[in-house]
């Protein structure tokens, strides 16, 4: 058996050298389009710049009129780059950079050595696919990347007509950022991108949204950005949006509040009655505040109107605190164990440690044992990397080591790995691993091999693991008074211009394994005839990627360099994987103190581990992306309907229309008394008593309990419309769309912030599901889906409730119901001033403070409601600043 295998590894090798592998074909075949594109540089060459450029733009405008695609014009669009490129920066393509382009154009990851020019090759896809007027994307891994490229190539991009854009962390003008966005070509961080992605999906106005799309991007350090960091999501996270002391307020005047009672009626004409200031109804587990002690909690807040917009926050904390005192009882529901509210787990009667009650009702709890409140910080919007860069119509990505991870790539973004040959022979010569048996032998002879090149001038760049290594180090060399200099990724900018002159003669440079990428090290005069740049390892990282990177940062463009790492059996990868082994075999050899051991079998060995740790952590990628598969779903769904929202062609009264049929429908199917499968009857005194609650709309039991089903869910629509349409015919039509949307995005942020918290709950214990036999991410998809449903209808249903609670404060409703149906030009100057309004933020608040008066006409008396309006609008006096009596605004009551 042994002896077969050995003949087909051996036949292998002999078919793949006559017939080369997959790769080789791919090459052969990018060739072949090459010399189609050298074919056409003649051409070009010959043209003056503004027949270059008027070129250029006859295939840029076929592409926009579609009479061309963009793999018609990709020879020419080539050749024009390159010789562009080769006038206004001074840089030729090779043909193996043209081929880079390519791959990088097909969608592809382009595999190329450090100092093959991938800043280059990436403006031949980006000029070809800008063509479109679309925008491309170009990702880096820091900001001083991101600017020192668009700076460098921008000359480039402006010759040929292009427009460019930078986005950095802390570019906090949104203004700005939308203009970066809009240019043809926008250079960024994956972090920045992914954030204003997750951040122009909190905003209230498409005005307001930065990104224009996503048509294509080039993932510059593609390994970094969608392996490295797609292990953590993005999150953008904060506190709830409430005060902790309007807790405490809420919880002192439930305490004041007198508990009450239903008087049932008496006779048929009689109306139910009640006394005092809230009536609790343990049954359907609600409190239900009366006149009376609505009026009353105002005097105890110290404001007007509990259920304004400003106050109502209020409003809602004195519920939960009502609740918490007159529905949640300490040691039944919960208990308080070291100063904090545990909550009793209802059907086990377990403490549940780290569950909290959601909507405020914990902190209402808390407010009312006299506990410390906490604030919950929760989650505002998350996405993966993985995810983010799926929505691109076309991702590509370059680096110098990719194929390890080929099946990642190939698995989760559905990207081929193309290794591009080296315009020149690579000459570094990497020798094999030195294994020591301490670290302190280690770093003896690391220091002793630091000090060995130092003497002769050939530069040295050390790679260490982490910080902590690296300052280590750095203080060993400090002590021995050898000058170097020390890079741990914290300043990118500082690293970058350090990280360029590690070639020059006597250079000594330490730094972790990242620190300074997408730097070219260029050699010093005189370094060549040294040996070049010598890498020097003092540990293996867990990844073989990283350290061939760091090999990579030697021997760039056919240099000379050396390579090698020096080991100890302390070393954490050694220590968990297979130190016993190597140990055996160095005591075996004899090794003693201070000698090491080179062989080629323990390097194996050490790449086994590897292996190993990459398949542990690629199993943990694909773990992330599958759970946030589930929740994209949801996201997208939530996104685009967000977005629909704030299309103002998007017809929402239609849409409210259709909730509140289905709201009295659920409704209906909540109060059904069943009889077996049949349903019987309804319980009447709990759905009006959730009318009442829920929408304000006060129903006799008299008028309902002769109906049918059908009529009484007709009879309820009728009346909950009725009542919505008369109160909202006060309003002109754009202020009532305006209040609509603004109650319906913010009931949806809402919930989808609260959607999250109970998604993140549930991914924390599902995975307890597998001892019961059960595939966890099977049971999460079914939660999560039943979950989703909740949410959909919460927030359809918290919208309507909260529309059909609001109310408009006037001085004299009669009069302004009459009085709106003015004359047509008063209408049409009312329209033209509500248009003003409305173009500055499209949000209630913000047409509240727009329209309030200026310091001048304050000191003045205040005018009649029938004057024209100081303001000089030319409108009334109660239609333009005065619109709703001394409330500037429309202020509305929730």
């Amino acid at each position: 058996m042994k002896f077969f295998t050995q003949t087909l590894l051996f036949l292998q090798k002999i078919f793949r050298k006559l017939i080369g592998t997959r790769n080789d074909k791919e090459i052969r075949a990018y060739l072949k389009r090459v010399e189609k594109i050298n074919a056409l540089e003649s051409k070009y060459q010959a043209m003056n710049d503004d027949e270059l450029k008027a070129s250029f733009e006859e295939l840029k405008k076929a592409v926009r009129e579609n009479t061309k695609t963009l793999e018609d014009v990709l020879y020419d669009s080539f050749a024009i780059t390159r010789e562009a490129s080769r006038r206004i920066l001074g840089m030729r393509h090779h043909d193996v950079q043209l081929i880079g382009g390519m791959v990088l154009h097909d969608g592809r990851i382009a595999e190329m050595k450090t100092g093959e020019g991938k800043t280059l090759v990436a403006t031949l896809p980006i000029v070809l696919n800008a063509m479109t007027g679309n925008g491309v994307h170009l990702v880096t891994v820091n900001d001083y990347l991101a600017k020192r490229d668009s700076e460098e190539l921008k000359p480039l991009y402006n010759f040929l007509g292009y427009s460019v854009g930078v986005i950095t962390e802390r570019m906090y003008d949104d203004m700005l950022k939308k203009e970066q966005y809009n240019s043809d070509i926008t250079y960024g961080t994956n972090n920045e991108f992914g954030f204003d992605f997750l951040r122009d999906n909190m905003k209230y106005s498409r005005d307001e949204m930065g990104q224009r799309g996503h048509n294509f991007v080039i993932v510059d350090e593609v390994d970094s950005i969608l392996i490295d960091e797609a292990r953590t999501p993005l999150i953008i996270s904060g506190p709830t949006d409430k005060k902790l002391d309007n807790y405490v307020r809420a919880d002192k005047v439930a305490k004041n509040l007198i508990k009450g009672e239903k008087i049932p009626p008496q006779k048929m004409d009689d109306v139910e009655t009640t006394i005092g200031d809230f009536i609790v109804d343990e049954k359907n587990r609600t409190v239900l505040l009366t006149e009376d002690g609505t009026v009353k909690a105002q005097e105890l807040f110290g404001v007007d109107n509990l259920y304004s917009i400003e106050h109502a926050i209020l409003s809602h904390h004195l519920d939960q605190s009502l609740k918490a005192n007159y529905l949640f009882v300490k040691d039944v529901d919960y208990v308080i164990k070291d100063g904090e509210i545990i909550i009793v787990d209802e059907f086990t009667g377990r403490l549940s440690d780290g569950r909290r009650y959601s909507d405020g009702l914990h902190q209402a709890i808390e407010a009312k044992e006299g506990v410390r409140v906490k604030e919950e910080s929760q989650t505002l919007a998350d996405i993966t990397f993985q995810n983010y860069f799926r929505m691109y119509k076309k991702l590509a990505g370059m680096t110098g080591t990719a194929q390890t991870e080929a099946t990642e790539f190939a698995e989760i973004y559905n990207l081929d790995v193309v290794s591009i040959p080296t315009n020149l022979p690579i000459k570094r010569k990497d020798f094999d691993d030195l294994i020591y048996k301490t670290e302190r032998e280690k770093l003896h002879a690391v220091v002793n091999k630091i000090l060995e090149l130092n003497k002769i001038g050939q530069p040295v760049l050390v790679g260490t693991t982490s910080i902590e290594k690296s300052e280590a180090l750095h203080k060993i060399l400090k002590d021995k008074k050898i000058v170097h200099s020390v890079l741990n990724a914290k300043n990118h900018e500082y690293e970058g211009e350090i990280i360029k002159r590690a070639g020059q003669k006597g250079a000594l440079t330490i730094a972790t394994n990242m620190a300074g990428r997408g730097v070219d090290i260029r050699l010093g005069e005189g370094v060549k005839e040294l040996g070049g740049l010598f890498i020097l390892g003092t540990e293996r990282h867990e990844n073989r990627r990283i350290d061939n990177q760091l090999r990579g940062r030697s021997g760039r463009q056919g240099d000379e360099g050396a390579s090698q790492f020096f080991l100890s059996l302390d070393d954490n990868l050694l220590r968990i994987f297979g130190s016993d082994r190597i140990k055996k075999i160095m005591d075996h050899l004899g090794v003693e103190e201070g000698e090491h051991i080179e062989s080629g079998m323990v390097t194996r060995a050490v790449e086994k581990a590897q292996k190993r740790i990459e398949g542990m952590h690629f199993e943990h990628r694909k773990h992330v992306v599958q759970y946030d598969d589930v929740a994209n779903e949801q996201r997208k769904v939530i996104f685009n309907f967000r977005n629909q929202l704030l299309d103002w062609n998007f017809n929402i009264s239609n849409k409210l229309t259709e909730i509140r049929k289905e709201y009295v429908s659920i409704l209906l199917e909540n109060y059904a008394i069943f009889d077996g499968l049949n349903r019987e009857d309804f319980n009447l005194e709990g759905l009006i008593s959730a009318l009442q609650e829920e929408v304000k709309v006060k129903i006799s039991i008299f008028e309902i309990q002769n109906l049918e089903a059908n009529d009484i869910k007709s009879f309820l629509i009728d009346k909950i419309e009725n009542l919505y349409v008369k109160k909202m015919s006060l309003l002109h039509e754009d202020i009532r769309n305006s209040i609509e949307r603004e109650i319906y995005l913010k009931t949806l942020d809402k919930s989808w912030r609260e959607h999250l918290h109970q998604m993140d709950i549930l991914k924390t214990g599902i995975g307890l599901r597998g001892y019961n036999q059960k595939d966890p991410l099977v049971e999460y998809k079914k939660e999560s889906f039943y979950l989703f449903n909740e949410l959909v209808n919460h927030i359809k249903f918290e919208t309507i409730k909260t529309l059909q609670l609001i109310q408009f404060a006037t001085e004299n409703p009669e009069e302004e119901g009459e009085e709106f149906v003015a004359k047509r030009e008063e209408e049409k100057l009312i329209e033209q001033r509500q248009n003003e309004l409305r173009t500055e933020k499209n949000r209630v608040p913000e047409i509240q403070n727009s329209v309030s008066v200026n310091p001048e006409f304050r000191q003045k008396p205040k005018p009649k409601r029938n004057d024209l309006c100081p303001c000089g609008s030319g409108l009334k006096y109660k239609s333009c600043c005065g619109v709703s009596g001394p409330k500037k605004g429309l202020l509305a009551k929730i």
